[in-house]
């Protein structure tokens, strides 16, 4: 499972690649913590990549509702079709029921994508941002992720042939439900250590100078250890070298990084707290 995810620019240390691996063969949703930036989308996108099949995304966000996450009915065909019966003069109330609750009608979203029957290899269903969703939408997922089906009260119960990999992923904006948890296997990501840190971004970025990447994932491990508003996280590493790369630079000096330093922090109190010679003297200790 790492050298699969390594082909795929994603670097997974032991307790991930199992944790994958386990989700797989046990066919049991996994759901993973961390920090913003740490790789918990990669993750996904990566091991549907690995696994040669597609990713379907559901991002979470407050207000999301059955209609926009599951399914719902396609109501203007169902109109048109009802008033061309009704013009033909074939309209009977049983069939019509019958055949415009069918689905020919229905409009299938992430969640009901992914348990297509029709399916002939299980995709990777990333539920993103789980915390960011209402506490309701948590309780209906329950069905989803026990038995891999969805009941649609016109239609039936909707079951996978080929279960997908469900992988959710949170930022702990807030908890989520026991009963939930209870459902998957669990990872928290960390932000990685200086080694790793700097094994993704030369991965991922092989045309960047060798030293540059080195200075700035050492940088970036120095401004986690500030009290920042928004703490850095990997996608940001892989931006400021990727931006410095642009300016041709090789490596770090003050001036570049001054005038990048809005790649890898967001907010406008980090930016003011960390500039001047605060800032010098960062540089100067990732030097190497």
């Amino acid at each position: 499972m790492q050298r699969r995810l390594a082909a795929r620019q994603y670097v997974a240390d032991r307790g991930l690649a199992v944790s994958a691996f386990l989700a797989l063969r046990l066919r049991r949703p996994l759901f993973v913590e961390g920090e913003a930036g740490v790789g918990k989308t990669a993750l996904a996108s990566a091991l549907a990549a690995a696994l040669d099949t597609d990713l379907i995304r559901l991002q979470c966000y407050e207000g999301l509702d059955i209609s926009h996450a599951v399914y719902e009915w396609d109501y203007a065909r169902q109109i048109l079709e009802l008033r061309l019966r009704e013009a033909a003069g074939t309209l009977e109330a049983g069939a019509a029921r019958r055949d415009l609750y069918s689905e020919a009608f229905l409009v299938k979203r992430p969640l009901l994508q992914a348990i297509d029957p029709a399916r002939t290899r299980p995709a990777v269903l990333l539920i993103d941002e789980i915390d960011r969703a209402d506490e309701e939408f948590e309780g209906y997922l329950l069905e989803l992720l026990s038995e891999f089906q969805i009941t649609i009260p016109e239609l039936g119960t909707v079951r996978a042939s080929e279960p997908p990999l469900v992988i959710l992923t949170s930022n702990r904006t807030r908890e989520i439900h026991d009963a939930l948890k209870r459902r998957c296997l669990y990872q928290w990501i960390e932000y990685p250590a200086f080694e790793k840190e700097l094994a993704i971004v030369r991965l991922r970025l092989p045309h960047a100078a060798e030293r540059l990447a080195a200075q700035v994932t050492a940088l970036v491990q120095e401004l986690r250890r500030m009290e920042l508003y928004k703490v850095p996280g990997v996608s940001e590493t892989l931006d400021w070298v990727a931006a410095l790369a642009a300016l041709d630079r090789e490596t770090l000096d003050p001036d570049a990084v001054q005038a990048t330093l809005g790649v890898a922090l967001k907010a406008k109190e980090d930016i003011d707290a960390v500039s001047g010679e605060l800032l010098a003297r960062l540089v100067a200790r990732a030097g190497l």
